[in-house]
């Protein structure tokens, strides 16, 4: 995938109609629809100022949920007309309607200088079917589609990539600070690459990891894919979480990493219990020898000193997917560690791939000491892998 995308600095805006996607799709209440972390909001917001700065109108869509096509309460995007009037200091109306006459007149109607939000998207069935009819309509509310929602670059809906057939398409400010920053990362990483994946599955990062592998010095496993990896090795693990046709493939890719030279580091001990809850009292073993009846939580404290050793010194380093189950305190130890490791290496370019790793970072009070923290899940984890991104695709190459 080419990274070196135009974005709004490298074309005339001044006083154009911009359709902007942003990625409004926040944690929120799923009963009332209030909004609980305003992230991503906060991180659209440089780039809808530059635009009001270009004298332009701008139209903003997003998605909130998954309503599924049909319009529903807890899924309107109330919550983030209220945040965007709060950041911007200005009124931003919303629309009744998705692609209606409502939101045909507010577009049709809106000066240079103005800001309006389209409501949810997804209250359309044809946004998640990227119809061709409902991207073309969607293009005709504006001159310029600007896309700065990095999070749902992995998604190929009309929003995202669809419009982009039908008019000029370029990268806002975060998008295009995404695709420097990571982008940089995979194409041409300041050495040591040090990677650090954790989360559930193996699963759900074998792309990522065969990606890695072509690229990292070192990799650094932990959270519950870990323990399928002690499992392949021979280890016990009790009743942790366990990819079990994923054995061969654990086995094979510390066979891969000793053969292309890349340092793979497993846990070499664990915090366990017998109960999967906030207050269980735990023990910390030796990693693979867990007892029936007890399951893996977190990395063991020899671990942590391992692999804040192994940052030591490096020139990148990329986490994605947290070490233990860091919604409890208690077992939030071994990626707090590793929060706090990342963000002594002053010299390094240290980068959170999004999800659970960025809201650990967050809550460890660490986040402004670290390089980038992306505002991408599912999309972080599909450049990671070295994917193709159809939000990113479309964009008019510099």
């Amino acid at each position: 995938m080419n990274y070196n995308k135009k974005n709004i600095r490298d074309i005339d805006v001044a006083g154009k109609k911009i359709l902007m996607r942003c990625d409004f799709n926040v944690p929120y209440d799923k009963k009332t629809g209030v909004i609980t972390d305003d992230t991503r909001i906060v991180a659209t917001i440089p780039t809808i100022r530059y635009l009001l700065d270009q004298n332009c109108a701008v139209i903003l869509t997003s998605h909130l949920g998954r309503p599924k096509g049909e319009w529903k309460k807890e899924n309107s995007l109330f919550s983030a007309q209220e945040k965007l009037e709060k950041y911007l200091g200005m009124p931003v109306p919303m629309t009744t309607d998705v692609l209606g006459p409502n939101t045909r007149e507010m577009a049709a109607n809106l000066q240079p200088g103005q800001v309006m939000l389209v409501e949810n998207l997804r209250f359309r069935k044809e946004e998640e079917k990227n119809d061709p009819e409902f991207s073309k309509e969607l293009a005709s509310l504006a001159d310029i589609f600007v896309f700065d929602a990095f999070g749902c670059s992995h998604r190929a809906h009309a929003s995202t990539a669809g419009v982009a057939d039908y008019m000029p398409a370029v990268a806002g400010l975060l998008v295009e600070k995404e695709l420097d920053i990571m982008g940089g990362a995979l194409e041409n990483p300041k050495r040591p690459l040090v990677s650090i994946l954790g989360g559930a599955k193996v699963a759900d990062k074998i792309g990522v990891i065969n990606n890695l592998l072509n690229i990292a010095d070192t990799i650094i496993i932990g959270g519950g894919m870990a323990y399928t990896f002690q499992k392949a090795m021979g280890g016990d693990i009790g009743e942790s979480l366990l990819d079990e046709d994923r054995l061969n493939y654990a086995r094979n890719m510390i066979a891969k990493a000793e053969e292309k030279g890349v340092k793979l580091l497993l846990p070499v001990d664990n915090r366990i219990t017998q109960e999967f809850s906030a207050d269980a009292p735990y023990q910390v073993v030796e990693a693979g020898k867990i007892p029936e009846g007890w399951m893996g939580m977190d990395i063991g404290p020899e671990t942590e000193k391992l692999y804040a050793e192994a940052l030591q010194g490096a020139g990148t380093v990329i986490w994605n997917g947290p070490m233990g189950v860091f919604e409890f305190d208690a077992f939030a130890q071994g990626t707090n560690a590793i929060a706090k490791a990342m963000a002594a290496q002053e010299n390094a370019i240290t980068i959170v791939g999004g999800g659970d790793s960025a809201a650990a970072v967050e809550k460890s009070g660490l986040a402004d000491q670290i390089t980038h923290i992306s505002t991408g899940g599912g999309a972080s984890l599909e450049f990671l892998e070295g994917l193709a991104l159809p939000g990113v695709v479309c964009l008019e190459d510099k």
